[in-house]
């Protein structure tokens, strides 16, 4: 094995795991920095909160698009190039934020230099180069990565709204930009090393389990490859229509209210801090029982927190809601990438994963606006939490039929992971 490429969960591969949660943490900050500016950019520009709540849609709409596009950058010159990339786009994109005139010029900057060119760089790229680096503890890897997303959303909002009661949201954006070029162009020197030769050049085992895993690349549960996608991509939209209404206007509605921007931050906070214990909990049981299985439970509990919304709206309860709807959703996203892996040719997984989890942002950004502007209809956020349960419905009826698609095609719930765990038995370490 060559000094460029160590072997997959080797020292170094735990090292870099680490240097991408760090990475995924400092890059989270421009998915949840425009929630927190939300109430102060509809006062300053004088808009409604449907208006307002535009830079989120476009930021989330330019991540997932980016995602794509880094993906495929990824596979292509290895991770560290979009991550550096996306280092300069966010720390300029944050600045040009901060420096905008009208509510047009911040929207742009927040979909094209942190959305497109930003955040996305640390998010898809990053969960699908750490899913190269892993084989028998894939499943918690994968959460451990994407746990930066969360744990960015814990730190972050309170960071945000203290430097905004202290100096205005112009001055925190500057320096939100600043900071972010200063720590993440180095860390993303630790990535430069290539990931480990891909199946195919490893070492096959003859063991009966790995041959199911090779066909169900070319026939995944029975279908085709394009079609899994589709499903999983619809899927996606639909259950980050309903995790968005609480993680985008949590803040909002708190104000509403009458419990401050500040409670909101901190429910946030808190939401997304309980969402990074789902998601290690998500990635250990993921690694037992599969990701459509995962899935399933994530959306069920998903559907479950969402209900607790509706009657209550006490401030108490609200901190209580906002805990268990992040400790039950966390591991709904990281499932998709887990699936992806399970199914799909591992030599695609930047653009794979990076196209799931494209769904997932355009459910973000389609729900951020869908709940302001059912707000700015109906006066009230009941309407827009009912529609977030009727779309996460259908993300369970459309796992549902994935399951039974595995049970039909014979695959069993657990076996693809158990195959990759056989391959990597028979692998030198």
């Amino acid at each position: 094995m060559t000094r460029d490429a160590p072997d997959a969960e080797s020292a170094y591969a735990w090292w870099r795991l680490v240097v991408s949660l760090a990475l995924m943490t400092l890059g989270g900050v421009g998915m949840y920095g425009v929630t927190v500016v939300l109430p102060p950019i509809q006062a300053e520009f004088g808009v409604a909160r449907g208006d307002a709540s535009l830079p989120y849609t476009l930021t989330m709409i330019g991540f997932g698009l980016g995602g794509v596009l880094m993906g495929r950058l990824s596979d292509r010159f290895g991770v560290m190039v979009p991550v550096m990339g996306g280092a300069i786009g966010l720390g300029l994109g944050f600045i040009a934020a901060g420096s905008s005139a009208s509510l047009w010029q911040f929207s742009v900057a927040q979909g094209l230099l942190i959305g497109l060119l930003g955040t996305s760089a640390t998010f898809a790229p990053l969960v699908a180069d750490t899913s190269r680096w892993f084989t028998r503890r894939r499943g918690i890897a994968l959460a451990i990565c994407m746990s930066g997303n969360y744990l960015a959303g814990a730190l972050w909002p309170p960071v945000i709204q203290h430097f905004i009661d202290s100096v205005g949201w112009r001055q925190t954006y500057i320096g939100i930009g600043v900071f972010c070029l200063a720590l993440m162009l180095p860390l993303a020197l630790v990535l430069r090393r290539r990931p480990p030769a891909m199946p195919g050049a490893e070492p096959v085992t003859t063991a009966p389990l790995v041959k199911p895993l090779a066909a169900s690349t070319e026939r995944p549960l029975g279908l085709s490859p394009g079609t899994l996608q589709l499903l999983l991509c619809v899927a996606g939209v639909s259950c980050c229509v309903a995790m968005s209404m609480p993680q985008v206007h949590i803040v909002a509605y708190c104000t509403d209210l009458g419990f401050g921007a500040a409670r909101g931050a901190e429910m946030l906070s808190i939401m997304l801090g309980m969402g990074i214990a789902s998601r290690l909990i998500s990635g250990w049981i993921s690694d037992h029982i599969g990701g459509l299985r995962t899935l399933l439970l994530g959306s069920v509990l998903q559907t479950v927190a969402l209900l607790m919304f509706l009657p209550f709206d006490g401030l108490v309860p609200l901190y209580l809601i906002s805990g268990l709807f992040g400790l039950f959703q966390g591991g709904i996203v990281p499932s998709y990438a887990l699936i992806v892996r399970e199914h799909f040719s591992p030599l695609q997984a930047g653009a794979r994963v990076g196209t799931v989890l494209m769904a997932t942002m355009f459910g973000m950004a389609l729900g951020g606006w869908m709940s302001g502007a059912i707000f700015d209809l109906t006066g009230s956020y009941q309407a827009a939490f009912i529609n977030g349960i009727g779309f996460n419905l259908l993300n369970v009826g459309i796992v549902v039929f994935l399951l039974r698609r595995a049970r039909r095609s014979g695959i069993g719930l657990g076996r693809v992971a158990q195959a990759g765990m056989v391959n990597t038995v028979s692998t030198p370490v």
